[in-house]
């Protein structure tokens, strides 16, 4: 099971930050790398970043690269997604995964998800 916590409020003004953290549940995060994603309404589901199992190789959707950083903290069997100066079109739903071994980039590679939790930035 895998469950999202985010520290911070829904709405967000332009510039500001958010994190995100994703509890697991019932399995080892140790074996497993994890993601972020992303939905905006009437669009599809799209990639945000990635991090291996130890944390050495991370990955970002050249949107967010140098605003967000992804993060894990395997004892806790959390995964966090730090989000700087963000922008209007931040805006959506983000989802946290888990994929057996390595890291990936699309959805139907991954195994776990935690439900959907909106970020809104706007002034």
């Amino acid at each position: 099971q895998v469950q999202l916590v985010k520290s911070g409020g829904d709405l967000v003004q332009p510039g500001g930050s958010l994190r995100l953290s994703c509890v697991v549940s019932g399995f080892s995060l140790d074996y497993y790398a994890a993601g972020w994603f992303r939905q905006a309404p009437g669009k599809e589901r799209e990639f945000v970043a990635t991090i291996s199992t130890n944390g050495a190789r991370t990955s970002y959707a050249d949107s967010v690269k140098d605003r967000f950083t992804i993060s894990r903290d395997n004892p806790k069997n959390t995964m966090y997604l730090q989000m700087n100066s963000l922008k209007p079109e931040d805006t959506a739903l983000y989802y946290c995964a888990a994929r057996q071994y390595y890291i990936g980039f699309r959805v139907n590679e991954y195994d776990y998800w935690g439900q959907g939790t909106q970020v809104t930035v706007s002034s």
